[in-house]
């Protein structure tokens, strides 16, 4: 009985962490455009600082993961 209750608490804490870090929100997925949106200005700062071969990798990583 003792492992029911650590396991069930275990998931709360995991849920009450997810739920302070995603302002409130208990979302499992996460829209592309928003990933989208939070790997552009990374690229854009590589490629400001020459990291040009950095830029694409990241940029077909990211095309892979949308299937495109």
């Amino acid at each position: 009985m003792a492992v029911h209750t650590a396991a069930r608490t275990v998931k709360r804490g995991r849920d009450l962490r997810a739920a302070v870090f995603s302002g409130g929100r208990r979302s499992g997925t996460r829209h592309p455009l928003v990933a989208v949106a939070m790997a552009v200005p990374v690229g854009v700062l590589l490629a400001v600082c020459g990291g040009w071969h950095a830029v694409v990798v990241q940029a077909s990583s990211v095309a892979g993961l949308m299937g495109r």
